[in-house]
């Protein structure tokens, strides 16, 4: 009995994959945010070449 317990306290597949899971979701955020900001940021140039040709 005591023997499961210590396996299952031991088992860290499950923190693991809630970490992966995490990092995932921060990488996500962060790339998105980062289209938000060139998205716009590109689109004020193309507006701005556009306007002096």
């Amino acid at each position: 009995m005591f023997q499961s317990l210590n396996a299952m306290i031991r088992d860290e597949d499950g923190a693991t994959m809630v970490e992966y899971g995490l990092l995932v979701a921060l990488i996500a955020l962060v790339a998105l945010g980062a289209v938000q900001t060139l998205g716009g940021n590109l689109s004020s140039m193309f507006t701005n070449v556009g306007s002096q040709i």
